[in-house]
């Protein structure tokens, strides 16, 4: 611990350039440094008075209550500043318990030799308290109590823990890194819509977003009686006499005209009215008794998106080079480590772009995260190492600096193939035959055992993939890629676009999809096409391949899976 404060002091010198300002937020009470720029300037700053704020990780009192020794974390970083409070300062029985919140104004003063750190601070006003009931407190436990899995219970807490901090930092890290990565090769970010008519991937496990059912419910609360329709016919039949007398009388059409306008009024109530009246457990049914979607709010059925591609290559058939980074939907009823119902998707798409360049672009795309994170945010990275995946700095590293391999996927079902022949493995699924799509086993093998790298698999069955995949020479294969890392499996997945609005229509058809929904995608093909390529990156994956966290429930904030939502 000696050793490393006298690191942090010797990073005074480097620091001496700072100023108090490089280390403030300038936007909160007092202008609170940060407590991880703070720790970092080490003794930069010794004798300033600064204002430090965040929640109390462990507190204890000394010499008989005269003093507290309050160890805070702002979640800057993994580790704490140890501020000093003395008994005429403050209440120190509110300062002292576990998740109480504390801004306090103080003198910063060199620590003992002995201690891990530099500096700590000796307060000398509190100008915020926020009490915690330490007995209460859902996650004032033990590291050892505080697993993941409870922690998912306490969503609203467990980013108070220092792991959830730490994954939420590399997240943040990524995200940043995604944008710059995009913008330095001339990309530009479109928002790709939530809400959709189409289905990009043809699963068919799509969340429906409609009005219908609130609607149905407000009926079923309320229904409508035949009363209810008997007066809205009487009205109807009392303004039509109102209206036929004025005809009588010859009346000129400005009197006339708001006697027409109220029976029109009242002609489409009943009509709505009766409608409603006649809706099968309140929804409104076609005459062959389907649902009658025509009736609700954007008149066609809709979804949530399961993803954004299909719009970025609108973009990119006239802007060249696009991404889109958001939030995409599956209601797959999966309670796997793997599957979210929320996730967030990064999807570039090129023109002018083949399978070559795809692959290219997505290898960079994935070297330049890891080193994002070695580079800002390693400290996070060995804290997270140190309590789970022991190997998670080295693979990050690897993937860094290393070139990928390729295989086509015809080569590498013979390669498995070979290796159960000979013994070499044995999988849940060894019926290993050209066709079939791969499963995680066989791609977490082929990345950290047969290659032990970063690996790319092209060129795979055009009946294992999706409909917008450019078909080969060969009729048998699209142009499809995968990117599989070791300890993961399947990171990316892309490919080449079919450009050809024949073989796109075709597809389309083959896949029982209607063409009609997507007469926009085959327009783009029949007026100036381009060969055009992309990928999509489930960002979660992405942080659990880097940070080595087994349950993707744990490296998104707030988990959207079946039977849980906050």
């Amino acid at each position: 611990m000696a050793a490393a404060a006298s690191e942090a002091r010797g990073e005074a010198q480097a620091a001496g350039s700072l100023s108090l300002a490089d280390i403030q937020h300038p936007f909160t009470i007092g202008e609170r440094v940060v407590i991880d720029k703070l720790l970092k300037s080490g003794t930069a700053f010794v004798g300033q008075t600064v204002v430090a704020g965040g929640w109390v990780k462990t507190g204890r009192t000394a010499d008989k209550g005269a003093f507290a020794f309050l160890e805070v974390n702002d979640g800057s970083c993994p580790a704490n500043l140890q501020v000093i409070v003395s008994a005429d300062v403050f209440d120190l029985s509110i300062l002292t318990s576990t998740g109480a919140s504390v801004l306090v104004k103080g003198v910063l003063v060199e620590s003992p030799k002995d201690k891990k750190q530099a500096i700590e601070l000796k307060a000398t006003e509190v100008l915020f308290a926020g009490s915690s009931e330490g007995k209460t407190y859902p996650i004032a436990k033990t590291r050892d109590a505080l697993s993941l899995e409870f922690l998912r219970s306490v969503i609203h807490f467990r980013v108070r823990t220092q792991t959830i901090a730490a994954i939420t930092r590399i997240r943040n890290t990524l995200a940043a890194a995604t944008h710059e990565f995009f913008q330095k090769n001339g990309f530009l970010y479109v928002h790709s819509p939530v809400v959709t008519a189409s289905d990009c991937e043809g699963a068919g496990e799509m969340f429906q977003l409609t009005t219908l059912l609130s609607e149905a419910d407000k009926l079923l609360k309320a229904p409508i009686t035949p009363a209810e329709i008997e007066r809205l016919q009487a009205e109807v039949s009392a303004q039509g006499s109102a209206v036929k007398e004025l005809k009588t009388a010859k009346v000129d059409k400005p009197t006339l005209q708001p006697a027409l306008d109220e029976l029109e009024r009242r002609k489409v109530t009943l009509k709505n009215t009766q409608d409603l009246m006649s809706r099968v457990g309140g929804l409104p049914h076609t005459a062959e008794g389907s649902i009658d979607y025509t009736k609700d709010f954007f008149g066609k059925p809709a979804f949530l998106t399961v993803s954004g591609q299909l719009e970025a290559e609108i973009y990119a058939c006239a802007l060249t080079s696009v991404y889109t980074f958001g939030p995409t939907f599956r209601a797959e009823k999966s309670h796997t480590t793997r599957h979210l119902a929320e996730f967030w998707m990064i999807e570039p798409e090129i023109a002018f772009c083949d399978l070559e360049g795809n692959m290219k672009c997505a290898e960079q795309y994935v070297r330049y995260c890891c080193q994002a994170v070695l580079d800002r945010s390693l400290e996070d990275l060995q804290f997270l190492a140190s309590r789970g995946d022991k190997g998670a700095v080295d693979r990050v590293k690897q993937v860094a600096t290393s070139a990928f391999a390729r295989v086509s996927y015809t080569e590498a079902i013979e390669l498995l193939q070979q290796h159960i022949k000979e013994g070499k493995k044995e999988f849940k699924e060894m019926n290993v035959v050209w066709g079939i799509d791969l499963q995680s086993e066989h791609e977490r093998y082929l990345a950290e055992e047969v290659y032990k790298c970063p690996l790319i698999v092209y060129n795979y069955p055009k009946e294992i993939k999706s409909f917008y995949m450019r078909l080969n020479e060969d009729g048998k294969t699209v142009a499809a890629m995968d990117v599989l890392v070791p300890g993961v499996g399947e990171l990316i997945g892309g490919s080449q676009r079919e450009e050809r609005a024949d073989e796109l229509e075709k597809r389309i058809e083959s896949a029982g999809l209607n063409k009609e929904t997507y007469s926009w995608y085959l327009d783009l093909r029949r007026y100036g096409t381009v060969p055009h390529s992309g990928f999509g990156l489930g960002f979660e994956r992405l942080i659990m391949f880097t940070t080595g966290i087994e349950n993707i429930r744990d490296v998104i904030p707030f988990p959207r899976y079946p039977g849980h939502i906050l």
